[in-house]
């Protein structure tokens, strides 16, 4: 998922080719993305995942999250039914070459990772001064 604004028909169409063709590596964690100010913010669910099963990279502009929960069933336990997460999960994101890839942060509290990524100096606006030209005249009215 490329995080640029985009017509919603085509991020449709995006989401219903990844399950199609079997990209279902992100069901296991869903997010939400937004932007506050100079940084984008993106809040992944991964409920029951300990801190330290929680893998978080970014390289050539691909943000990959993995995540690890184990059930914690005893020997003598009888599983009856299983529906939750279990195993290793990932979910790689596009981020925009606006993001400054040397100051991303990350927290995790009550099941959600929250990834900050901030906008590079580079990318942020800037006033430019215009000045005359040596060749240039002045026109008098």
């Amino acid at each position: 998922m490329l995080l640029e604004r985009v017509d919603p028909s085509l991020a449709e169409f995006d989401r219903l080719t990844q399950r199609v063709f079997g990209a279902t590596q992100s069901a296991g964690l869903p997010m939400d993305v937004i932007r506050r100010g100079d940084e984008l913010i993106i809040c992944l669910d991964v409920p029951g995942a300990a801190v330290d099963k929680i893998g978080l990279t970014l390289e050539n502009q691909l943000l990959t999250v993995t995540a690890e929960r184990r059930p914690h069933y005893g020997e003598a336990d009888h599983v009856l039914a299983q529906e939750r997460f279990e195993g290793t999960v990932s979910r790689r994101v596009r981020v925009p070459d606006w993001v400054d890839a040397d100051n991303v942060t990350a927290e995790y509290a009550d099941g959600v990772l929250t990834v900050h990524l901030p906008l590079a100096d580079k990318a942020k606006p800037r006033q430019i001064q215009v000045t005359v030209g040596p060749n240039s005249q002045q026109i008098e009215a």
